[in-house]
């Protein structure tokens, strides 16, 4: 399975050529889904809301359309084809859940012709992606398909539990059977939006083993890098504030423990990077290209589909960048090594693969010849903490804070330091007065006992004069923790402290 695909724009120069899957022109494809989820989502609107059972989740129902069209059914001009919707009612609740209404749904997918994406991926998928950019519709093998069907309850259990994730939302999953063929299709949420344009694309697994785009791959206009690019493109990492970095790891480290709970591996995060710095430039170059109101940001119709919604939920971020400027479609505020301000686009991607026998060969021969851990294919709880490592230590990291702590601990030392001397200077003003008292009972002069004391403070055997504010305050400085017990213990210190000259 390809993520550039999900870059979204299809290659210059493609877009016109008709790609085939599985024999089947990809425009007879395209015109098949818009036809069936019309019909399927028209259809499940009449049925009245109630809670999802158990067995709502393996329900398939099937329609036949003919060319011809029939009582039920629209005429059309591709082949006769029978159309299957896997789970209606379960989908249904789970688009409920991301607030997508039947209407918009409908209208996302079947009011213009989907547009066709390019796919560099090994997997031969076919990608599409709505004119609104809100859905990215993507053909998926059998074993995929029937992996989603087992995973359903316990994966949108845990959605329904935090909505707020970097994992792919699933809001269908549909088969198109023609021919004796099978074509098996999935919409997901779209990553990456079109309508901002990404300077760097990477598909990131935390693996180092063939972990580089192909020279093919790089010859395109908007390629798709891997891991060993990303650390050599961006060495520095990509740095966040305090909060939105704390946010993300903690999204990404709930994610992972879900996949691995469900032995799912080999996924990636697929990272979009957008430079306002960039950005703004060309736009003063270019002339300005209005942008459809569908595909703007205040347009957008699914609950947290954007990657600062996804993390820490709409209304919050870590930047002013994105509350106060609606062009960045929801993207995360970041900093490059050079201070360079960006936009990130991210969610995980590829997540239909479970750790099966083939997986395990595959990883076990490779094994024999690469350093099994640099190896992608890997057991889901090593593949979930190598990918976790890659991502906090390589990727993304924290812009360090101005050391704010010790100077609040400088502070508070301060404070209690002031109390401490204020105690010590309110006792030692009392002895002294206590010990002019005695002494001027003995007929001594209270000004030359003060001459006495500022010539003499360091000799032991004279009374030294009693210190001014400053001076205490100063003393209390150098005074260690066990002196705060002075007032308890004064009384029995007093003889070492203050002997009589006599």
């Amino acid at each position: 399975m390809s993520s550039a695909a999900e870059n979204g724009e299809a290659a210059p120069g493609k877009q016109n050529e008709e790609k085939t899957y599985k024999k089947t022109a990809s425009s007879a494809i395209k015109g098949a889904i818009q036809l069936g989820i019309g019909y399927t989502v028209g259809n499940l609107t009449s049925k009245p809301e109630r809670d999802v059972l158990m067995q709502d989740f393996y329900v398939v129902e099937s329609v036949f359309l003919p060319s011809e069209g029939s009582n039920l059914t629209p005429a059309h001009h591709y082949p006769d084809f029978r159309f299957k919707t896997y789970a209606p009612l379960a989908f249904r609740y789970f688009r409920e859940l991301f607030g997508i209404k039947p209407d918009d749904y409908l209208y996302s997918i079947c009011s213009e012709p989907l547009i066709e994406l390019s796919n560099p991926g090994a997997s031969g998928s076919l990608f599409f992606v709505t004119s609104d950019d809100e859905f990215i519709i993507k053909t998926v093998q059998h074993k995929e398909a029937e992996f989603l069907q087992k995973l359903l309850p316990g994966y949108y259990m845990n959605l329904n539990q935090n909505p707020r994730t970097l994992l792919p939302k699933f809001y269908g999953l549909y088969c198109m059977q023609s021919g004796g063929i099978n074509i098996r299709i999935v919409v997901m949420n779209n990553v990456l939006p079109r309508s901002m344009r990404m300077h760097f694309t990477y598909d990131l697994k935390g693996s180092t083993y063939k972990r580089r785009a192909s020279r093919k791959e790089r010859e395109k206009s908007n390629p798709t890098f891997k891991d060993l690019d990303f650390l050599q493109d961006m060495h520095e990492g990509l740095y966040f504030d305090t909060e939105t970095y704390n946010a993300l790891m903690k999204t990404l480290q709930r994610d992972c423990r879900v996949l691995e709970s469900f032995k799912i591996m080999d996924y990636s995060l697929l990272l979009g990077i957008h430079f306002l710095d960039h950005s703004l430039k060309e736009k003063e170059e270019e002339t300005s290209q209005n942008v459809p109101d569908a595909k703007r940001p205040g347009m957008q119709k699914v609950l947290y589909s954007t990657a600062m919604e996804s993390i820490q939920g709409p209304g919050k971020s870590g930047d002013g960048i994105i509350t106060e400027n609606p062009d960045t479609m929801g993207g995360i505020p970041a900093k490059s090594h050079r201070g360079e301000k960006l936009l990130l686009f991210m969610g995980i991607i590829d997540i239909l693969q479970s750790y099966r026998l083939m997986k395990k060969l595959e990883h076990s021969w490779k094994a024999l010849v690469y350093d099994g851990d640099t190896v992608s294919v890997h057991r889901p709880s090593f593949y979930a903490d190598r990918f976790l490592k890659f991502m906090n230590s390589r990727v993304f990291k924290k812009i360090q804070a101005l050391k704010a702590s010790p100077s609040k601990k400088r502070c508070n030392s301060i404070a209690a330091l002031k109390a401490t001397s204020q105690e010590i200077v309110s006792s030692i003003s009392q002895e002294w007065k206590d010990e002019k008292r005695d002494l001027l009972t003995e007929g001594q002069s209270y000004s030359s006992l003060d001459e006495e004391a500022l010539g003499s403070r360091h000799r032991p055997d004279l009374v030294p004069s009693t210190p001014s504010l400053f001076e205490a305050a100063s003393l209390a400085t150098t005074i260690s923790s066990s002196s705060l017990y002075v007032n308890e213990h004064y009384s029995h210190d007093r003889p070492t402290l203050y002997s009589n000259s006599k």
